[in-house]
This record gives C-alpha cells, sequence and structure tokens, in this order.
C-alpha cells in the first residue's frame, strides 16, 4: 500500500492517476506481489505508443483545470496527428497555385486541421470508448477514464464541428461541398476496425481529403492531377499507419480489433514496398501532369529515400522504433510540399 501511495504522490496529473487505478488490485498488494504490480505497470507504460503517458505536457503546465480534460480528447498534446492531415491540404494547394502557395489559404488549412483532427479524435474516443477501458495505454483518454461523460464529449464534438465549418466557409462554394463531402468517410472510419483488416485504407481515405479540398479552393475544381494526388496520398497513410498499428497489436488480438498489421505480419516490410513504391510513382504522376519543373522531381527523390529508410530499418516487435518511424512522415509530408513548391516555382 506504501508503494502506491509513493507513486501517486509522484504524479501531478489525472492520466497517471487513472493507469494506477488500471493496477490498483495488483500495486495495492504486498510483497512480491506489489514488484510484480509495478513491474508490469512500467512494463505496459514503457511498450505503450503513449510512452510519455507520466510526463507533464503544456496542457498539464498551462491550461485551466476545466478545459485540460478536452485539450487531451482533441490530442492537442500530440500534434503528429495535425501534421499527417495538414500536409495533403498544402500540398493540394501547392500543386493547384503557378509559383508560391497562397500565405492565407496555408493558415486557414493550418487551423482547419487543428480543429478537424480534434473533431476526429473526439468521435474515435466516444466510439471506441468501451474498447480504451480495456488497454493500459488508452485508459487514461478523459471519457475512458471518466473526466468527460459521453454526453459532454458529443458536445465538443459539435463545438468542434460548427468552427470548422466556420473555417471551410471562407472558401469557395465548391470547396466546401467537396469539404461536407469528406464527413461520411470520417463517420465510417471508427466502426472499420471491427469490421475489416483494411481500416488503414479507409484512414487513408479520410486523411487525405485535404488533397482534394486543397486544389478545389484554389482552383474551384477537381481534375484527374488531384485524383491521382489524393491516391498517392492514401498509400501513404496506409504504410505509414500500418507501422503505427504494430505498436497496439497485442492489444488488438485480445479485445478483438483489426489492423493491417495484424493482417500482413511478419510481410509487412514487403507490403510497405508495395504502398510507398505506388505513392511516389503517382506523386511523380501528378506532377508530371501538373507541368511541375525538374526540382519537383529532385524534392521527390529525397521522400523516396526517407521511405526507403523507414522500410529497411523497421522492426515490427520495436514499439519505440515504430512510433520513431510513424512520425517520421511529417518531414517526409513536408519535403513532398517544399518539392512541390519547388517545382512549380522554380
Amino acid at each position: 500500500m506504501i508503494l502506491a501511495v509513493g507513486l501517486k504522490a509522484s504524479f501531478t496529473n489525472n492520466r497517471a492517476l487513472v493507469l494506477l487505478s488500471f493496477m490498483g488490485p495488483i500495486i495495492s498488494g504486498s510483497g512480491n506481489r506489489a514488484s510484480d504490480g509495478l513491474l508490469f505497470l512500467m512494463t505496459n507504460i514503457k511498450r505503450s505508443t503513449d510512452s510519455d503517458l507520466l510526463i507533464l505536457t503544456w496542457i498539464d503546465k498551462l491550461a485551466p483545470v476545466w478545459l485540460k480534460p478536452y485539450l487531451y480528447l482533441a490530442r492537442l498534446d500530440r500534434p503528429i496527428g495535425t501534421w499527417l492531415l495538414l500536409l495533403p491540404c498544402w500540398w493540394g494547394i501547392a500543386l493547384a497555385t503557378p509559383g508560391m502557395p497562397d500565405l492565407e489559404a496555408v493558415a486557414l488549412f493550418a487551423a482547419g486541421a487543428v480543429i478537424m483532427r480534434g473533431a476526429g479524435c473526439t468521435l474515435n474516443d466516444i466510439v471506441d470508448r468501451n474498447f480504451d477501458s480495456q488497454v493500459v495505454r488508452t485508459a487514461a483518454r478523459p471519457i475512458p477514464s471518466g473526466t468527460v461523460s459521453v454526453q459532454q464529449a458529443i458536445a465538443f464534438l459539435f463545438l468542434q464541428l460548427i468552427l470548422g465549418l466556420v473555417v471551410l466557409m471562407q472558401f469557395n462554394f465548391f470547396a466546401v461541398l467537396v469539404g461536407m463531402a469528406s464527413l461520411g468517410i470520417v463517420v465510417i472510419y471508427p466502426f472499420m476496425k471491427r469490421i475489416t483488416y483494411w481500416p488503414q485504407a479507409v484512414l487513408g481515405l479520410a486523411f487525405n481529403w485535404g488533397a482534394l479540398l486543397g486544389w478545389a479552393a484554389v482552383r474551384g475544381d477537381l481534375t484527374a492531377t488531384v485524383g491521382i494526388l489524393y491516391m498517392a496520398g492514401s498509400l501513404w497513410t496506409l504504410g505509414y499507419d500500418t507501422i503505427y498499428a504494430h505498436q497496439d497489436k497485442e492489444d488488438d488480438i485480445l479485445i478483438g480489433i483489426k489492423s493491417t498489421a495484424l493482417r500482413f505480419g511478419k510481410n509487412t516490410g514487403k507490403w510497405l514496398i508495395c504502398f510507398y513504391s505506388g505513392t511516389i510513382v503517382l506523386l511523380a504522376f501528378s506532377g508530371y501532369l501538373a507541368g511541375l519543373s525538374l526540382a519537383f522531381y529532385v524534392g521527390l527523390g529525397f521522400a523516396a529515400a526517407h521511405l526507403l529508410w523507414q522500410v529497411l530499418t523497421l522492426d515490427i516487435n520495436d514499439v519505440k522504433g515504430c512510433l520513431q518511424r510513424f512520425k517520421s512522415n511529417r518531414n517526409c509530408g513536408l519535403i513532398i510540399f517544399a518539392a512541390i513548391v519547388a517545382g512549380q516555382a522554380l
């Protein structure tokens, strides 16, 4: 019992306390049982994709107490998801714009990505609340931990959707229609892991819709050029989210969730080569159709090298390594964005 009290006293955020509650029946014991409980807890924290669960974030340090759970619900402490949603938007803007992209559009899409990524996470947590409560990595999330009720989460979701609509309304009418058309895919995605081993494919369709929207915001139409860009991004997401899913595969098996990581298993590397090769080929084709200069293909070569590095160095059983390679896709996406801009401007 002294061990449990000491641990609780050393943690100042609710997420750590939830993890302790998750392991309470074991940690509250004595002797070897308490030591085994602590070892289990620390092993799962280390193995978890949220390996920094016990580290104070800017939310813990700066946000008002009442606001903290909502910021965590929107994953504002973890910007990688926002980057991966935003970058295809910037690709679409750059591919549709001769010369340098419009900075106002770039900024509006950045704001929209923060809002809509938060909305997507909120919806996902509402749908997955019963699964999340069974897994160490997700048990401390606001809904399963009880810091936000389902009703409060739904209200927060609607607030984010309204804010997202405000941003969307800054664009032309065709772009507004394109943006609203994405909601169908966004809504069905959280349910896909229950029925198919390919939920990452649906995520790719949702996360890269911004490529279509970015193009539409500039041009007021959709063409084959941006359609190919959209397919390239979807394959990219299918690859990097398969890497991400390898972190959760043990828990996914236990609670009955499906993923491409479980579908591919030890053959993941071969599948990643297919997905990433398709990404590069389709990006090159979209650049050709858009009439981009040689500078684009030089930059695309760097992106291809980065993706190859991911595949060659990936150990699907190394949780920390999987997370690092997943997060590195922000850099890959920025390289592609820079390549498109260079291909337009040079």
